[in-house]
């Protein structure tokens, strides 16, 4: 079992690594790598699935965004052990496909763990934090939608790990970048429209 506290992207790949031992992984197997105590990291592992090559395959991306909304929504309500209902703990993937996305996510995760500190904590703690979490739960209801254009997806699932590595590693930079992605997206989306 890994050590949670332990606030690193590559730690977080190296657990998933781990649990994928068998043919293939679910949900559960995961959380026993970690434990239950912190929802952060789950958060953080869901997004980052939609930042890897498996978000294009199809009912992933519905799968994580019912994933971070549960996870997000226990967060906002300051629940300390992490719940899912069995149906989502039960969900398998091929090992083989978990584990091309962590070597596919090792080069990002070095950097981003090069790149964090402390910085802008206010971002990280108080009322910022509850709506960063809120933010994570209303960014993943329209994705089930986008479904049917591949990789769509990744931009809201690339956001939320911003905000959930922000929170995790207590860096308010990250958060402060995912903010600036939902404002880019936007005001991209309103000049395509409008």
């Amino acid at each position: 079992m890994h050590n949670i506290e332990e606030r690193s992207l590559t730690h977080l790949l190296d657990g998933m690594e781990q649990a994928a031992s068998r043919e293939t992984v679910t949900i559960n197997d995961v959380l026993n790598e970690f434990g239950e105590r912190s929802l952060l990291p789950f958060i953080l592992l869901a997004a980052l699935l939609l930042v890897s090559p498996l978000s294009g395959v199809f009912g992933v991306s519905s799968f994580m965004a019912m994933v971070i909304i549960v996870l997000s929504a226990q967060a906002v309500y300051g629940r300390k052990r992490l719940w899912l209902p069995q149906f989502l703990l039960r969900r398998e993937v091929k090992s083989s496909r978990l584990l091309f996305c962590v070597r596919w996510l090792r080069k990002p995760a070095a950097f981003f763990d090069r790149h964090s500190g402390k910085r802008l904590q206010f971002l990280t703690t108080g009322p910022m934090r509850l709506l960063t979490l809120v933010t994570c739960v209303i960014l993943p209801v329209g994705w089930p939608l986008l479904e049917f254009v591949p990789f769509a997806s990744s931009f809201g699932g690339g956001t939320v790990a911003l905000f959930a590595f922000g929170l995790f590693t207590r860096d308010g930079l990250y958060v402060l970048l995912g903010y600036l992605t939902i404002l880019l997206t936007s005001l991209t989306f309103y000049a395509v429209i409008f």
